[in-house]
C-alpha cells in the first residue's frame, strides 16, 4: 500500500520542476513518518534535476537537506516520537553490514547507500523521492535530532553542507592551533568558516573576488587572501595544515598547494570530475602534502556535527522561498545570486 502526497518534479532534463504527487509507503516497523516543514536547496538538485551527471531517473523530486516533525512511528522504533523535530540528509539507508557501514561510514557503503532521491529502495525497488514534498518517510536509522533552540530553516542545509565541511574538519582535526584556510565563499565554503571558527582554527578564506571581506569576517575568518594576487599568495606559503576546497567547478589546485605546511592537505568537497590543469607533485613531494576527498558524513557524525552547531548557535545563513520560486531559485543559484543557501518554506505546497 502507499499514501499520496503532493511534491515537485522535475519529468525530464529539460521541464522545469513542477506539481506531482508523490506515492509514499505505509510506514514499515522500522519507519518514522515526517511531515516535511523546511528543505534546503542543494546544487546537486539541479544537476540531478538537469541530468547534469548522466543518471537522472524521471519522474525526478529532489531534496535531501529535510526538516521536519515526526507524525508518526513503525512498531519497532524508539529513538523518535510524533512530534520531534527531525532532519533527513542525503541517505535514507545502506547495506549496514559492510566495513564502511560498521565504522559508521554509511556514504562509503560497499553496496553504495540509498540515496534520499533518484535512488531505489532496497527493500521494495521503487524509486526514492527527495524533500520537495509534503511528507517524507524514511528508515529511523538515518533520522537525525535536531537540537531545540536551532531556526528550523537555518538548520535545513547543515544536513548536506554542514556535514560535507564539517566531517574533514573533523578528520583532519581542525582546532585550536591548527592552521585552516576555505577556498570559495558559497554555500559550502559559508559553512566551513563558521564550523573551522567555531573549533577554535585559525580561518583564512581564499577568493578570486575582492569586497567579500566584511561578510568572511562576520562568518568566522580571521583573515582573507586574494588568490589572483601574487604577492599575497607568496605571503602565505607553507603556513595551513588544511585547506577546505568548496570550489562546484572545475579550477586550478596549484596555486593553493604551496601555501600548504609540511603534512598540509587540501580536501576537496565541492567538485566531482576531472581536474585541468594536471597536478603538480613538487610541492606534494617537497613538504609531504596530500590532496585529498571527502563525501559528507556518516550518520552519527552528522548527529554529532548537528549537537555541536546546537551547543554553538550555528545555522546556515539562508535565503526563504515558496516553492513556486523554485525554478527561478535555480536559475539565480547557477548565478550565485544567494547568501548563501535557499530553503524551500514548505508550507507553501498547498493542495
Amino acid at each position: 500500500m502507499t499514501m499520496r502526497v503532493l511534491g515537485y518534479a522535475a519529468q525530464s532534463a529539460q521541464a522545469p520542476l513542477a506539481p506531482f504527487h508523490v506515492e509514499r509507503r505505509d510506514p514499515r516497523a522500522d519507519d518514522v513518518v515526517i511531515e516535511t516543514q523546511y528543505c534546503g536547496v542543494c546544487h546537486s538538485d539541479l544537476h540531478n534535476a538537469r541530468n547534469d551527471w548522466g543518471n537522472s531517473h524521471y519522474p525526478l523530486v529532489p531534496g535531501h537537506e529535510i526538516i521536519g516533525r515526526v507524525s508518526q512511528v513503525g512498531s519497532a522504533v524508539t529513538r523518535f516520537k510524533p512530534g520531534d523535530r527531525v532532519g533527513v540528509g542525503c541517505m535514507v539507508d545502506s547495506c549496514q553490514h559492510c566495513a564502511p557501514c560498521e565504522r559508521g561510514l554509511e556514504q562509503f557503503c560497499d553496496e553504495f547507500p540509498t540515496l534520499t532521491y533518484n535512488g531505489v529502495d532496497r527493500q521494495d525497488k521503487r524509486p526514492t523521492f527527495g524533500g520537495y514534498s509534503q511528507q517524507i518517510v524514511t528508515r529511523d536509522k538515518f533520522v537525525l535530532h535536531i537540537p531545540d533552540g536551532l531556526d528550523l530553516a537555518g538548520a535545513a542545509p547543515l544536513l548536506c553542507a554542514g556535514i560535507t565541511t564539517w566531517s574533514p574538519l573533523r578528520h583532519w582535526q581542525a582546532g585550536p592551533g591548527k592552521q585552516v584556510a576555505v577556498v570559495g565563499l558559497g554555500g559550502l565554503g559559508h559553512m566551513a568558516l563558521k564550523l573551522a571558527n567555531a573549533l577554535g582554527a585559525e580561518v583564512t578564506l581564499f577568493t578570486r573576488s575582492p569586497g567579500k571581506e566584511e561578510d568572511a569576517y562576520r562568518l568566522g575568518a580571521h583573515r582573507v587572501v586574494l588568490s589572483s594576487d601574487d604577492a599575497q599568495m607568496a605571503a602565505a606559503r607553507g603556513t595551513f595544515d588544511l585547506i577546505i576546497d568548496t570550489v562546484p567547478y572545475v579550477h586550478d589546485l596549484n596555486p593553493y598547494l604551496p601555501t600548504l605546511a609540511i603534512d598540509g592537505t587540501l580536501v576537496l568537497v565541492g567538485y566531482l570530475g576531472d581536474l585541468n590543469p594536471l597536478l603538480s607533485t613538487v610541492p606534494l613531494v617537497m613538504g609531504r602534502k596530500s590532496v585529498a576527498g571527502s563525501l559528507i558524513g556518516g550518520i552519527k557524525e552528522t548527529q554529532e556535527m548537528l549537537d555541536f552547531c546546537g551547543q554553538h548557535g550555528i545555522t546556515s545563513d539562508v535565503e526563504t522561498i515558496a516553492i513556486q520560486a523554485i525554478n527561478d531559485a535555480y536559475e539565480r543559484m547557477l548565478n550565485s545570486d544567494v547568501k548563501y543557501r535557499f530553503v524551500i518554506d514548505m508550507a507553501s505546497l498547498k493542495g
